[in-house]
């Protein structure tokens, strides 16, 4: 029962690393940018230097930059549009096609809400400020139709993180200041995917029964399932420096550090077939993996060409490094396999202007070029990520001396990635899946900022 072993170690590595690492986000991998409409409005160009209270878990160090108490709220929006052309064939049989259509469109409008507030301190703590964020930075959604011909590799994955960060910042002179944050991150998911025991069981015993008419198990007619869910806690920091030379130019350094996961998760098998329904590697149980996700750093600058006129721009470095692979375990310590993951550092650019066309009104715009961690050996439609080129325009209303008012659009082209998956008998995937995917992404975002 070589491969129905293999089946359950696959079963349970993909389960854990899809806690986290799932499509449909609106950055590369699956970070996201979307903790300020602003920012969305000119592709997070100067994100770092900005007068805009979602700089608590950006760069705590630019909170000096708000002089009121101020209380911030971001909607923004996410619509994928995604679609695959491709097929696959079933282990030892490349003239057996898998049987299914495209999945239809795995994405769906999601909301991404964010909070912060900032708090400038007075009399003797004077050049202090406080600030606290609620928000996202990672996560979202995919879910393909039931019986599509990638079902073997994913149907749902659903992650929703949470981010709250406490930051601080001090003003040591006119033109510097020095900022930092502690970041407490929840984590839940569930995720499922279809198991072909029909193959698993007739390849078991002997691969030639697989093309035997009269043998009762045949690839694709014996279609299980796994569900897993999952949750975690845990902690990390971001740091950052602002420094102002001239009133009309200001840069921005910001570190957000990994932050190590230990997940914990529940396993739902249904419909195992009766000759398996004693073993054991295919009843409920629990699993773990320990996931450590990137760290980000973040240079920004503004650049005031007249009072009214700034041009901005943003370098990002996002250490997918720290996903090489992960290594599952039992909740006995037991360790049940390990996953590839092969991902490399990306690199992220965005320049953008705002133009202050009265007191009242700014409009802002910006382009930005998203470089993918994924690659095409060890692409999966788990995560169908390429990379992206991103077009965003804005606006502000400065409805009183305490209100404002932000609306942004954002336009994603994502170069089509493309998915080629061989039978891999040491993750007990027993069917390949070559294809592509086209895709485009839509983000539409309000805020609101009131300062007392």
């Amino acid at each position: 029962m070589r491969n129905t072993f293999t089946l359950r170690t696959s079963a349970l590595a993909l389960a854990v690393i899809g806690t986290l690492f799932v499509g449909q986000a609106a950055a590369s991998g699956f970070q996201l940018r979307e903790q300020s409409v602003k920012n969305l409005g000119k592709s997070s160009a100067g994100s770092m230097v900005g007068k805009d209270a979602a700089v608590v878990s950006l760069n705590p160090a630019a909170m000096v930059n708000l002089d009121k108490n101020t209380f911030q709220s971001d909607l923004t929006v996410i619509d994928l549009n995604a679609k695959f052309t491709g097929g696959g064939a079933i282990l030892g049989n490349p003239g057996a096609p898998l049987t299914g259509g495209n999945g239809g469109d795995p994405g769906a409008p999601t909301l991404v809400p964010n909070m912060a507030a900032v708090f400038p301190m007075h009399g003797a703590l004077e050049g202090l400020t406080l600030g606290a964020s609620v928000g996202s930075s990672l996560g979202l959604a995919t879910k393909y139709d039931k019986g599509w011909v990638g079902r073997y590799r994913a149907l749902e994955s659903d992650v929703k993180t949470a981010n709250l960060t406490l930051s601080a910042a001090v003003k040591l002179t006119d033109g510097v200041s020095l900022g930092a944050g502690l970041i407490y991150e929840r984590a839940t998911a569930t995720l499922s995917k279809n198991i072909d025991f029909g193959t698993a069981i007739c390849a078991a015993s002997n691969p030639l029964n697989c093309f035997n008419p009269a043998y009762p198990f045949k690839p694709q007619t014996l279609d299980g399932s796994l569900t897993v869910k999952g949750s975690n806690n845990s902690i990390g920091f971001v740091v950052g420096a602002q420094i102002a030379p001239t009133d009309k130019l200001a840069i921005g350094l910001s570190y957000r550090s990994e932050i190590d996961h230990e997940l914990k998760g529940t396993l739902d098998f249904a419909d195992v077939p009766a000759i398996l329904g004693a073993d054991p590697r295919f009843k409920d149980g629990d699993g773990g993996a320990r996931l450590v996700t990137p760290s980000v750093t973040t240079v920004s600058i503004k650049y005031g060409v007249t009072d009214s006129l700034r041009l901005l721009a943003d370098f990002q470095r996002t250490g997918w490094t720290s996903l090489q692979d992960v290594t599952i375990k039992r909740d006995s310590g037991t360790v049940v396999g390990s996953e590839p993951f092969h991902w490399g550092n990306t690199n992220f650019m965005s320049v953008g202007a705002e133009y202050d066309i009265s007191p009242a009104f700014t409009l802002r715009g910006g382009i930005g070029k998203d470089k993918t961690p994924t690659n095409d050996v060890a692409r999966t439609p788990r995560l169908p990520d390429n990379d992206r080129t991103l077009y965003s325009i804005g606006a502000s209303w400065n409805v009183s001396d305490n209100l404002s008012l932000d609306a942004a659009y954002q336009y994603i082209a994502i170069k089509s990635p493309t998915i080629n998956l061989p039978v891999d008998a040491a993750s007990g995937n027993t069917s390949t899946l070559v294809g592509k995917f086209t895709g485009k992404a839509n983000l539409f975002g309000v805020s609101m900022q009131y300062r007392f």
